[in-house]
């Protein structure tokens, strides 16, 4: 909003001449997501505590009993926040932040249809599983449909570290890539179980695929780096500038010890976002590396429950997902934390290493 109608004002005036350049906007995305999710964010802590919208605690995770009733849902002020900021200062007329927004707010749906059952209803274990899958997959197969229709969008597959190999998926890239959608945001959802766990690596993965993004929506650098350029995505760069900043706000009271939960309002939409930018940038193989932390989560679970079948009840891990292993092993919360960001960090830079690893 604020692009279209300051922009057309460099005519006559040179200084907004900077609302035309995609870094610009993205760092301002930033500050106003975050402005926004620290200014608001008592008030919406409150306003949760009145509507008793507090998390339960399941009777097996006894080391976080003292958590009982923290407020959760917290992740409405990440999309409010996100969403608000992008509608300003976005290009309004690009397709891909229109779809990106889809997907959060989609995604953020279906979390908040569970967080509902679950607080409001009094149903502890939410919706059922499988419609909690059904209520992503429509979403995602939507966005995806909706974008392989887009003339400058290619269903080839680029492949990290490999510089002439770009297979191209044809209508199978549809199902593949609503397989990234959904399993990122199921990820993230699994990796949100410690005071500002999930939201920490999500910003670096946000931040890491601004580089991406911009990178395919530039011409020349995208020729240069030798990735497959994508017209008009550079525009999400500016999502994920709000994305960063709402998630930074949120940690703000997210961080340990916590004042409110994101719950899975803001932990599917979170995923299922970051999901779709990967795919947008065309890195959907290296989300794997850049999210690390929430697929070592992931992983944890599945082979917990695999090998718990299979061997009729062990189990490999204390507990799953990962990180309460290692708080049943007596590693404190925060030092888990911390750890966990770091690698994030780590892996991230690893991710932006492959650009000139071909």
């Amino acid at each position: 909003m604020i692009y279209h109608l300051l922009y057309p004002l460099a005519a006559k005036i040179s200084l907004f001449n900077v609302f035309r350049y995609i870094t610009f906007r993205s760092v301002y995305a930033l500050l106003t997501s975050l402005s926004i999710s620290i200014l608001f964010g008592p008030q919406l802590i409150e306003w949760l505590k009145s509507l008793h919208c507090r998390q339960h605690i399941l009777a097996e995770v006894t080391c976080h009993q003292a958590k009982e009733g923290t407020p959760t849902m917290g992740g409405i002020i990440i999309g409010v926040a996100l969403v608000v900021s992008v509608l300003l200062w976005a290009d309004l007329t690009n397709v891909y932040v229109w779809l990106s927004l889809l997907v959060f707010i989609g995604f953020g749906a279906v979390g908040f249809w569970d967080d509902y059952t679950k607080i409001v209803k009094k149903q502890n274990k939410g919706i059922s599983p499988r419609a909690k899958l059904a209520g992503q997959l429509v979403v995602a197969v939507a966005a995806i449909s909706a974008l392989i229709f887009q003339p400058a969008y290619s269903t080839q597959l680029a492949v990290p570290f490999f510089k002439h190999v770009h297979p191209d998926l044809g209508l199978f890239y549809v199902p593949f890539a609503v397989f990234i959608l959904v399993a990122s945001s199921n990820a993230v959802n699994l990796t949100d179980g410690l005071d500002g766990l999930a939201i920490g690596p999500l910003v670096v993965s946000a931040a890491c695929f601004s580089l991406f993004t911009y990178a395919a929506g530039n011409a020349m650098i995208a020729q240069y780096l030798n990735i497959t350029p994508v017209p008009g995505v550079g525009e999400v760069t500016v999502v994920c500038g709000a994305l960063v900043g709402a998630g930074l706000g949120f940690l703000w009271f997210n961080a340990y010890p916590a004042q409110v939960f994101m719950g899975d309002v803001g932990s599917l939409a979170l995923g299922g976002t970051l999901g779709f930018i990967a795919v947008l940038a065309k890195q959907e193989l290296i989300l794997a590396l850049v999210g690390g932390v929430f697929v070592f989560e992931t992983l944890s679970v599945i082979l917990q429950v695999g090998y718990f079948k299979m061997s009729g009840g062990k189990r490999i891990f204390r507990m799953a997902p990962l990180h309460h292993h290692f708080e049943l092993k007596g590693i404190p919360e925060s030092k888990i934390i911390i750890r966990f960001w770091i690698l994030s960090i780590l892996m991230a830079l690893m991710a932006l290493s492959t650009l000139k690893l071909r």
